[in-house]
């Protein structure tokens, strides 16, 4: 069920986090030093909150509090201000706040759902994914970035089944574009039907398909920071792995995970969550061995290329998509 898979376990909510035990993080911003990053984790009582750490594995901070849950962080370009999606007001919604965890408040107030938020590059904007009031599709928004005003919606299922949905947005670096997850309907049970990779211009036009094929897309496609590769996931539950591609579809090659010849699911879990480093050397990615009999979820890293995968956290737990943040002379650490 891979939509729901979309759904729940992207943004945590599903099994506890216990202590955390992170090794080293390669990763830089184009044109600045490393900063930290930022993750969600669910407590022993339920509740998820926001942490972050110094690409070394140290200095553990939570950013977030209370009861509720607080996910799916992404950093402004000047590494200043973090979005991310929390239900403290409700339903799911998008807030925002300083790096250091102050100045929390939510942008958003859509009464329906919002998750999954990207910055413009010029700081502007923040794109998400979400539903507005009792809509029953999730759709690619825009909303303004200081103060959530003129939320738009830039994709819609208009010609498509009952359960289609857009989701998943990510800015292209020049800020021209938007990659989405996009499927043409669900089945009854909840799984997508024709999910791909799809593209649009920033203020949504010329929507069209990156890749084809019977495989599910699911999951988090990233543009490489000098925009000419995209990567993303490819294949059914339990058997996925991190593909990449030209930035217009072409060169469509896998780099991870297991193969169609393998059982599914297969032994080597399932790989999904794609983020390209800052510097466009590695990918970090999301590993889930459950499906295989496993009963962790952590966070590898490799090179752009596939070589060098190597587990990046060391607990026992379920992890969740990084973030990294761009680290500039006067940010809020």
């Amino acid at each position: 069920m891979l939509r729901k898979r979309s759904v729940l376990l992207a943004v945590g909510l599903v099994i506890g986090i216990t202590a955390l035990a992170l090794g080293t993080v390669l990763a830089t911003f184009r044109g600045a030093a490393d900063g930290r990053i930022a993750f969600g984790v669910r407590a022993a009582d339920g509740s998820a909150n926001i942490f972050s750490v110094q690409p070394d594995g140290k200095s553990l901070k939570q950013l977030t509090t209370g009861t509720g849950n607080a996910l799916c962080p992404a950093y402004s370009r000047d590494g200043r201000t973090i979005a991310y999606c929390a239900d403290s007001s409700g339903n799911f919604e998008i807030w925002t706040m300083k790096a250091n965890g102050t100045g929390q408040q939510q942008l958003t107030h859509l009464g329906g759902r919002a998750t999954f938020p990207d910055f413009s590059p010029d700081g502007l904007l923040i794109a998400f994914g979400g539903t507005e009031g009792s809509d029953a599709t999730d759709q690619i928004y825009v909303v303004s970035a200081k103060d959530g005003t003129g939320p738009r919606a830039l994709t819609s299922c208009a010609g498509f089944g009952s359960g289609c949905f857009n989701d998943t947005p990510a800015w292209s670096p020049d800020g021209t574009k938007i990659v989405f997850s996009h499927a043409d309907d669900t089945t009854p049970d909840g799984d997508p039907i024709n999910e791909q990779v799809w593209v649009m211009d920033a203020d949504g036009g010329n929507q069209h398909p990156l890749t084809s094929g019977a495989d599910p897309k699911d999951q988090v496609p990233d543009w490489s920071p000098d925009g000419s590769l995209i990567a993303y996931h490819s294949g059914q539950s339990g058997s996925g792995g991190i593909w990449v591609m030209n930035a217009d579809g072409t060169g469509q090659h896998q780099i991870s995970g297991c193969t169609p010849a393998d059982a599914s699911p297969c032994a080597g879990g399932d790989d999904f969550g794609t983020a390209w480093s800052p510097d466009g050397r590695m990918i970090a990615f999301l590993r889930d061995f459950r499906a295989a009999g496993g009963s962790d979820r952590p966070i590898f890293v490799m090179n752009a290329d596939g070589s060098g995968q190597h587990r990046l956290t060391s607990d026992s737990s379920l992890q969740a998509v990084p973030a990294w943040q761009p680290r500039g002379s006067s940010q809020n650490n």
